[in-house]
């Protein structure tokens, strides 16, 4: 008969874990693209020690926001909906509308934060981006990593 030897599946501790930091500039890209790789690291799935009840992942530290673009028509026809909690009191916007308001962060927060896991993990993982418009930052002191977005692959800068 045969006998298969146990393999046990490694658990990181909390105090084995490192996290690095990251620096990205959106500028020309595409927001579906960026916010799929911002939350594959956020989640830690870019690690060999992923595991998915785990705070595993890194910080991501994105420049040069009100610079990202949509692909078609999307910056005018895409819908973001929420709800007040009363009856009838759906809202919706539209990126262009937050763009006027000067929250061009929170176009790339909302499609980051859907890309997460619901719940406390998920909410913790969201802390872990910083965004900002412009190229300076006041996070030099962590040394983030350069990724160059474009370098990745051709399609996720667009022109």
């Amino acid at each position: 008969m045969y006998s298969s030897p146990i393999i046990m599946t490694p658990f990181i501790k909390d105090k084995d874990i490192k996290k690095d930091w990251y620096l990205i500039n959106a500028q020309d890209a595409a927001v579906g693209r960026l916010a799929a790789f911002i939350s594959k690291v956020l989640r830690g799935k870019n690690k060999p020690t992923y595991n998915p009840h785990i705070d595993n992942g890194d910080f991501v530290v994105v420049t040069n926001i009100e610079k990202i673009k949509f692909s078609g028509k999307k910056f005018k026809n895409k819908k973001y909906y929420r709800h007040t909690g009363h009856p009838g009191g759906i809202k919706e916007s539209t990126p262009l509308t937050l763009k006027e308001k000067n929250k061009t962060q929170d176009i790339l927060r909302l499609a980051v934060k859907r890309m997460l896991p619901s719940g406390p993990l998920g909410k913790k993982q969201l802390t872990k981006l910083k965004i900002y418009s412009g190229e300076t930052h006041p996070h030099d002191v962590q040394k983030p990593k350069i990724i160059n977005f474009e370098k990745l692959n051709k399609k996720n800068i667009l022109r």
